[in-house]
Order: structure tokens, then C-alpha cells, then sequence
């Protein structure tokens, strides 16, 4: 009873509500193989799955009865998976270019924000965990059902030093004295730059008020920003103490932006649950990772056709990632460490297509089965460290009863062939969220 009042009060504070207006649906799914996000296979024999009031509410290997004024639809052995979750997702950020996300008009980059979510839940990923971007008006919208989406788990601002990977400041606004105004990307909540543990306790305690469900810190140099060189060690174990303080004050956690084992160790004994990117890191601190239950969230960052756009001096540190990611897959696996599924796809100039293709990838280093249980189980493993912040009433990323209900019907058996996961506007014939059909091909009868 406390943990459902508790859940409540999250989702209220959140701006999330959850009505029959919101699930109204009932619909029956026939004759589908069940892939359920827990295994790396699908069902043999093929399955009723009816689902209600936004959540599964049955699951047979006989004929489910037909509720009255239900949705049925016939999958004629087509395969039946939850809808893909995105671990490191930035909503606001991946249409407009650098220039534009630094300098536009909010209004336009919200409106290209909600263009991407479109986008983004007609590829089949239902659920995004937010990396850092002023997404919260954005979460609400797709919530309170202005515009369709992904379900989001935002972080808020990115927290960052001073010359970290969060500040995009010009050089002419630096010494910025104690009574000058925030730079653009702090007022739109894209950013927060804090020196001192104080100043981090301040601006992690800032993200939770406006609805963050995890923190997300700069612990290390990154490929985009101006100042930082790749190998470069940002913020101090005490800094980042401060906001593993605040996260697990409101019963949730942070995670940090890490390339290199220096900014890695120092992450880990101050607390942070999950690690983003890495690819620069040796054994010793994957083994550490493994020991300490680690969550390791990797990009398939390759020099391909799906890479960010860089040039100049970001091109060179793009390179370096690039050159580390197939052995920071393949230390992850021989250790045992849990990896989660994320694209980081940053100012692209379009609406996020090359998510499909990343994930896609990654069959490089895993089969397809394995592929689509990170993708959906694990993430939703990761996502639920939120603990308290995790705003909905039942588990997502399986299809089990009791389940939320984002579901996909694929055209195939994708944990045979990934690829068919590549041209979704295809192969996706039905897409479910939160018990309403956003997508049918397929038609069907009440």
C-alpha cells in the first residue's frame, strides 16, 4: 500500500497521471510467437495475449474470450516484443545542429523535439531514458497525450564543471563573476555548471524538484564539447558525492558521462550506479565494475555512415571512441558486467534515424536474441534503479501479465534477424503503448 502511495505521489509530481482516458483500450492479439524480453528467444508455439486498462492482463497458449467491444487483431504467427527502450536517449537534442541547439529560439527546438518523439516511437522505442535536455515540457506533453512519444525518464540538466563536458560557454563570457546572468544553455535547462560540492548539491537538488528520475554528471572530457580533452578527470570524488547524496535522498540514483579508468574509478567510489560510454577503459576497472554490480552503458560508437557528424578537434577524440569500442564490448562480456542498450545520437540535422541501425549493430558482438533482451529487459532492469522516481504502476520491457503494456508486433522473427528491426516503418505492423495502438497494418475487428 505504501509503495503504491508512494507511486502516486511520483507521478503526480511528475505531471503524470494515469486515467481511463489514457488506456481505454481493450485488444486482443491472436496467434503471435511471444518474445517476453526476459530470454533471447521466442515462444515455440504461438500465443493469445489480451491486454487491458494499459497493462497485459492475460496470456495463453489457448483462445482467450473475446471481451466485449475489444480490438482483435490476427499476428498470424508473426512475433509479438516489448517496445524497445533507448538507455541514453537526448530528446532535445538530436535534431538541431550544435549552433542551433546553443543559440535557437526554444520554442522551434521544442517543436523539433516533438517531431523526434514522433519519429522516435513509430521506430518501436516506447521508452527513452533522457541523458540531459530540457525535456521535462516535453515529458509532460507526451504524457498528458498533446503529442505521441516515448514514454521519457528524464535527468534534467547535465551537471558540469566548469570546462567540462556540459559547458559550451564562449571564451569572452569567462571569468563569469558571482552576480552574472546564466549562460543560454543553463536557462533552458540543457546544462547546469556547478563547482564545489555545495554548488552540485544545489543543482542535483534543482533536477530532482523539476521531475528528474535519475542525475546525470560529467565526470569525464567528451567528443562534442569545446574544452576538454578526452583524458581529462572532471569533478572530484566529493563533488560527485554530493549528488549520489541528493539522488539517493529522493530514493533514485546518478549516473555519469566516463571515458577513461581515472574518471571511472572516482565515479564508482563515489556512488554513481551506472556508467555511460567508457570506451577508453582498461581491465581492471571492468573487473571493478563487475564487482561492484555496475551498470556499463554503451554505444556502439563506430567510424560508420550512423556516426555523429564531427569535425576538427571533436573529430580526433571521435576516432579515439571509435578505436576503443570493440574492446570495451568484448572486456564487458568476458567479465560479466551489465550492459545496457543506448544510441547518444547528438545533433544530427534529422529526426534520430539512425537509432534503428545502432541497435542493429550490435549484433557485432551479440546474437539477436541477446541484442533485443538488452534492448528491453535489461534497459527496463536499468530504468527501474529510479526506485521511488519510477512514476508508473507496474514493471515495463516484458511482456508478462501484469506488464505495461508497449508492445511491438514484428513482421518475422527478429531474434533470428535483427535486421528487420532496420526498416520499422515496414516490419513494425502494430505498436502498442500503454494499451493504445499508435500503429496498425493490420487491421481488425470489434
Amino acid at each position: 500500500m505504501k509503495k503504491h502511495a508512494a507511486r502516486l505521489l511520483a507521478a503526480i509530481a511528475s505531471g503524470i497521471l494515469f486515467t481511463a482516458a489514457h488506456a481505454a483500450e481493450e485488444i486482443l492479439i491472436r496467434n503471435v510467437h511471444v518474445f517476453d524480453g526476459t530470454g533471447t528467444a521466442r515462444s515455440r508455439s504461438t500465443l493469445d495475449v489480451l491486454v487491458a486498462d494499459g497493462t497485459i492482463r492475460q496470456i495463453a497458449a489457448t483462445p482467450i474470450e473475446v471481451p466485449a467491444g475489444a480490438t482483435v487483431i490476427d499476428g498470424q504467427g508473426r512475433t509479438l516484443m516489448p517496445g524497445l527502450i533507448d538507455a541514453h536517449w537526448h530528446s532535445a537534442l538530436v535534431a538541431p545542429s550544435q549552433v542551433d541547439a546553443l543559440t535557437a529560439d526554444t520554442h522551434y527546438i521544442a517543436l523539433l523535439a516533438g517531431k523526434v518523439a514522433d519519429a522516435t516511437l513509430m521506430r518501436g522505442f516506447t521508452t527513452v531514458r533522457d541523458m540531459g535536455g530540457p525535456t521535462f515540457g516535453l515529458r509532460r506533453a507526451i504524457e498528458s497525450g498533446v503529442i505521441a512519444g516515448p514514454r521519457i525518464f528524464p535527468s534534467g540538466a547535465m551537471i558540469s564543471q566548469t570546462g567540462g563536458h556540459g559547458d559550451f560557454r564562449l571564451p569572452y563570457e569567462i571569468p563569469r563573476a558571482n552576480n552574472a546572468p546564466l549562460s543560454h544553455s543553463e536557462r533552458v535547462g540543457a546544462a547546469a555548471i556547478a563547482d564545489g560540492a555545495d554548488e552540485v548539491l544545489r543543482r542535483a537538488r534543482e533536477q530532482l524538484m523539476l521531475g528528474a528520475t535519475q542525475l546525470k554528471l560529467m565526470a569525464g572530457g567528451g567528443v562534442s564539447s569545446v574544452y576538454d580533452p578526452l583524458d581529462v578527470t572532471q569533478y572530484t570524488v566529493e563533488e560527485l558525492r554530493a549528488a549520489v547524496s541528493a539522488a539517493e535522498n529522493w530514493g533514485t540514483y546518478a549516473t555519469v558521462h566516463a571515458y577513461t579508468p581515472r574518471a571511472i574509478k572516482a565515479a564508482i567510489e563515489a556512488g554513481v550506479k551506472s556508467i555511460e560510454h567508457g570506451q577508453l577503459v582498461d581491465e581492471e576497472t571492468v573487473k571493478l565494475m563487475a564487482s561492484k554490480g555496475i551498470w556499463w552503458s554503451l554505444q556502439p560508437f563506430l567510424d560508420d555512415e550512423s556516426a555523429n557528424p564531427r569535425s576538427g578537434a571533436s573529430r580526433v577524440k571521435q576516432l579515439m571512441v571509435a578505436a576503443g569500442t570493440d574492446r570495451a564490448y568484448e572486456l564487458a562480456k568476458k567479465h560479466g558486467v551489465q550492459v545496457a542498450f543506448g544510441t547518444d545520437i547528438l545533433f544530427s540535422g534529422s529526426l534520430g534515424g539512425a537509432q534503428s541501425g545502432r541497435l542493429t549493430t550490435l549484433t557485432r558482438w551479440y546474437t539477436p536474441g541477446e541484442v533485443l533482451k538488452m534492448a528491453t529487459g535489461d534497459n527496463a532492469r536499468l530504468i527501474a534503479l529510479a526506485g521511488e522516481r519510477y512514476p508508473y504502476p507496474a514493471p515495463l520491457g516484458v511482456v508478462k501479465e501484469g506488464a505495461l503494456a508497449d508492445l511491438l508486433l514484428v513482421d518475422g522473427d527478429p531474434t533470428a534477424d535483427l535486421s528487420l528491426l532496420d526498416e520499422p516503418e515496414r516490419t513494425l505492423v502494430l505498436i502498442v503503448k500503454n494499451g493504445r495502438i499508435h500503429k496498425n497494418l493490420l487491421g481488425g475487428v470489434e
